[in-house]
């Protein structure tokens, strides 16, 4: 083992390669080739172990951390556009005129009056009307009424 080698090793690494290059320096040749091998292969790893223990230089001293901007209120989103809130066309005790469709009866248009007011159906309000000449209620679009 030369001198080199023993510098690059650790005290304790360079001492277990030294004994082995001194216990394989009485053997035969082939002998010495697999020792000199260990030994390489024993300064390699002192080297190894000696660069992990050394500091590494980090990345946080040569750079600066980026400034944080802190701001008084929270982010706020853009407003949509106002869409025009649409509303019933006729009220509730308002009279209208009901035509029935062309494959319902016929007898059913006439006058009604309007008994509530329902939620639409696609763009369609809806109304629940009743005829004083009938028992029951029926329900409607309003596209199928008119002001009396």
């Amino acid at each position: 083992m030369s001198s080199s080698d023993a510098k690059l090793m650790s005290k304790p690494a360079a001492k277990s390669a030294a004994k082995v290059a001194v216990s394989t320096a009485s053997k035969p040749a082939a002998s010495k080739t697999v020792s000199s091998t260990v030994s390489k292969i024993a300064a390699q790893i002192a080297a190894r172990m000696a660069s992990a223990k050394a500091p590494v230089a980090t990345a946080a001293k040569e750079a600066p951390a980026p400034k944080i901007i802190r701001t008084y209120s929270p982010p706020v989103q853009p407003m949509a556009p106002e869409l025009p809130v649409v509303r019933h066309k006729y009220q509730v005790g308002e009279t209208v005129y009901f035509t029935s469709p062309n494959f319902g009866r016929a007898s059913a248009s006439g006058t009604y009056t309007v008994i509530k007011l329902l939620p639409s159906e696609s763009d369609d309000y809806q109304y629940r009307i009743k005829s004083s000449g009938e028992a029951f209620e029926r329900v409607a679009k309003e596209s199928q009424l008119d002001r009396v």
